[in-house]
C-alpha cells in the first residue's frame, strides 16, 4: 500500500513538474507604427528583440501592435487584454492611454511603460527612457559652444508630452547661460519630417538672419534642411537633430553631407531606438521573475525606473553608433 501511495505520489510529482516546466509568459507590444526614421528603427529593434527572445527561450511568445493613433494603440491595448498576456511593453502614442495602461496594471498584468510615459505615477512595473535631460542638455551645451556662445538660434520641438517638455525645458536652460544666444522661435514640429518643413519655411520667412538650428531629432532636422535648401539661402551655418538615424551617423562619419545640397552635420546625440528591445527584455525577465543578471544582487525585482544613458556623437567616435542592419 505504501508503495503504490509513493508510486502516486511521484506521478503527481512528475506532472506538477512537467506543467510548471511548460509554463508559457505571452508578451504583448503596443508602440507607434512607422511614422518617420527613428520609429522605423524602433520597429526594426523591437521585431528583433521578438526573433532573439522567442529563440533563446521556448516559454516566451511575443506579439507586437502597431498603432497610427492614440485611439487604435489604446483599442491595440484592450485586444492584448483579451488575448491574456502576461506581460505588456506600452510606448505611449501620447499620454491618453494612460487609464487602459492602469487597467491593464490592475488586471495583474506586468506592465513595461517608456519613453513617453503616462500621466499617472504607479500604474507600471518598470518604466524605462532614454535620458530627455543629458539628450539635450549636451546638445545645447555643444551648439553654444560651435556658436562661440553668441548668435540667433530656432527650435523645433516634438509632439507635446512628458519627455518634450524636459527636452524643451533643458535646452531653454542652457541658452538662458549664455546671454548672447537668441532663442528666436521655439514651434512643434511633432517628430514630423514633413511639418518639420512647413515650420522651417515659415520660420524662414518671419526671420532674416539665423545662424543655428536644433530640432533635437533628426527627421525634424532633415525636414528643415530641405526647406532651408529651397530657399537658397546661406546663413545657417550650424545644426543639431539627435536620435542617430544611419544615413546622419555616415555623414558624421565621413564628414559629408547627407545629401546634395543639404549643410554637413558635425554632430548627434544617442537616443537609441533599441530603447524598445531593452524594455521588451525587462518585460520577459520581470514577468518569469528571473534575475537581470547573474552579476547583480537583486533577488528579483527589477528596477522601477531606467534611464538609459546619452552620448554625445563626433567624428572621433560616430562609428561606435553606426547601425549598417537598421532601416534609417
Amino acid at each position: 500500500m505504501l508503495k503504490k501511495l509513493l508510486i502516486a505520489l511521484l506521478i503527481v510529482t512528475m506532472f506538477a513538474s512537467a506543467e510548471f516546466a511548460q509554463a508559457k509568459y505571452k508578451v504583448g507590444v503596443s508602440m507607434p507604427s512607422a511614422t518617420h526614421g527613428w520609429m522605423a528603427n524602433a520597429n526594426w529593434w523591437a521585431q528583433k528583440a521578438k526573433t532573439d527572445w522567442e529563440a533563446r527561450d521556448k516559454s516566451i511568445t511575443v506579439e507586437l501592435k502597431y498603432a497610427g493613433n492614440a485611439a487604435q494603440q489604446s483599442s491595440d491595448i484592450e485586444d492584448l487584454l483579451v488575448k491574456k498576456v502576461n506581460a505588456i511593453v506600452v510606448f505611449p502614442f501620447d499620454t491618453s492611454v494612460t487609464s487602459v495602461v492602469e487597467k491593464a496594471y490592475n488586471q495583474g498584468v506586468y506592465v513595461v511603460v517608456l519613453d513617453r510615459g503616462v500621466s499617472k505615477e504607479g500604474i507600471y512595473d518598470v518604466y524605462i527612457t532614454n535620458d530627455d535631460e543629458a539628450y539635450t542638455r549636451k546638445g545645447m551645451e555643444w551648439m553654444a559652444k560651435q556658436m562661440n556662445y553668441k548668435g540667433n538660434l530656432l527650435l523645433i520641438t516634438g509632439i507635446p508630452s512628458p519627455i518634450d517638455t524636459i527636452r524643451t525645458d533643458t535646452i531653454k536652460t542652457v541658452v538662458a547661460k549664455y546671454p548672447n544666444i537668441k532663442l528666436l522661435d521655439v514651434q512643434p514640429g511633432d517628430w514630423n519630417r514633413q511639418k518639420s518643413t512647413t515650420v522651417m519655411e515659415n520660420y524662414l520667412q518671419k526671420y532674416k538672419q539665423v545662424d543655428a538650428v536644433y530640432t533635437a531629432d533628426d527627421d525634424m532636422m532633415l525636414g528643415a534642411m530641405q526647406a532651408y535648401k529651397e530657399s537658397g539661402r546661406t546663413d545657417i551655418k550650424l545644426w543639431l537633430g539627435g536620435g542617430c538615424l544611419k544615413d546622419v551617423i555616415k555623414g558624421i562619419m565621413d564628414g559629408k553631407s547627407i545629401m546634395a545640397g543639404y549643410p554637413v552635420v558635425m554632430a548627434d546625440v544617442t537616443y537609441s531606438p533599441s530603447v524598445i528591445a531593452t524594455s521588451i527584455s525587462y518585460a520577459c525577465i520581470g514577468v518569469k521573475g528571473d534575475k537581470l543578471n547573474p552579476y547583480t544582487y537583486q533577488v528579483r525585482a527589477l528596477p522601477r525606473r531606467v534611464i538609459l544613458p546619452s552620448e554625445l556623437v563626433t567624428k572621433e567616435n560616430a562609428k561606435d553608433f553606426y547601425v549598417p542592419a537598421a532601416p534609417f
